[in-house]
């Protein structure tokens, strides 16, 4: 198998530790593998972005000695592969319009109980959800063998039919991540644990599109002091690019790396593209550590 890896950050602020985490191990798990590793902008919700922070976040990449092969691809310019990919579900009858509000689904426990499906609304806009059982009887779900984490179980509820289509006219991450990581013939996706909970849906999208999913592998994450992911909606500080060596320095101790190596006491005279050749040659997958370190933890 030819391995390609992605990074594919939303540009709604500048990167923070995390997101640097997450380009880094992915990063490291592409080139250690002699596999490409791919960048792509994902701006398909223009309400959360941030003008200008596509260009930052790039530029930020480049700062670390995170160089990408290719082109960077715009998730904004692919809006005729989404919806021809929304064409097919709903000609193959999987998909169906929903316009039940926020409120009666929170009232539900926040499980959806396909109230629409029953009832189909006549008036818009509209919302379209995946015909999730009918789905599974297609493509039943085994679970998933997690490349850092072990086998999984599956995380689908056959009666939680989740959007793929927003009422507001904006295409679901779950259905533009599928499409892309299909379109650009990714093999391997390594992210945060954050987003392990999607990886069922993402697997089954995958399948019904007549596609191979990728394998995945989801690595710990940087929690603040209470125990919040750095995001930037917890207003996670963001990088310092004019010293990617210390930012590097922190990734490399949470991904378990033998920071405690002569190189690495020497890091202050390195580039970062000294560092992440090191790094790439300690690269172990079984090195990850299995539970969250604190931004605390790594800046003392």
């Amino acid at each position: 198998m030819v391995y390609i890896g992605r990074f594919a950050p939303s540009p709604s602020g500048p990167l923070h530790l995390g997101s640097l985490l997450c380009a880094v191990a992915s990063y490291l798990d592409a080139r250690a593998h002699h596999g490409q590793w791919l960048v792509r902008i994902e701006d398909i919700d223009p309400p959360r972005e941030q003008l200008g922070a596509d260009r930052l976040i790039l530029d930020t990449l480049i700062s670390h000695g995170l160089t990408w092969d290719g082109e960077p691809l715009y998730q904004s310019q692919r809006s005729t592969a989404y919806q021809q990919a929304l064409a097919l579900l709903t000609t193959n009858s999987l998909a169906y319009r929903c316009n039940c509000p926020r409120a009666r689904i929170k009232a539900l426990g926040g499980l959806y109980d396909g109230h629409c499906r029953q009832h189909p609304p006549v008036e818009t806009p509209c919302a379209i959800r995946l015909a999730l059982s009918d789905a599974l009887t297609s493509q039943p779900d085994q679970g998933f063998d997690d490349l850092l984490l072990g086998p999984q179980l599956s995380q689908l509820d056959s009666g939680d039919d989740f959007i793929i289509h927003r009422k507001d006219g904006l295409f679901a991450y779950q259905l533009a991540v599928v499409v892309d990581d299909a379109y650009q013939n990714i093999s391997h996706v390594i992210r945060g644990a954050d987003l392990l909970c999607m990886t069922s849906a993402q697997q089954l999208l995958h399948k019904l599109f007549g596609k191979q999913p990728p394998e995945y592998g989801h690595h710990p994450l940087i929690t603040d002091d209470s125990g919040n992911k750095l995001s930037k909606q917890n207003h996670a500080r963001a990088l310092d690019p004019s010293m990617p060596a210390a930012n590097l320095l922190q990734v490399f101790t949470a991904l378990g790396l033998p920071c405690d190596s002569d190189f690495i006491r020497d890091s202050h005279s390195k580039t970062p593209e000294q560092l992440l050749h090191w790094a790439t040659e300690n690269w172990c997958r079984s090195r990850l550590k299995s539970t969250h370190s604190t931004l605390a933890s790594l800046e003392n």
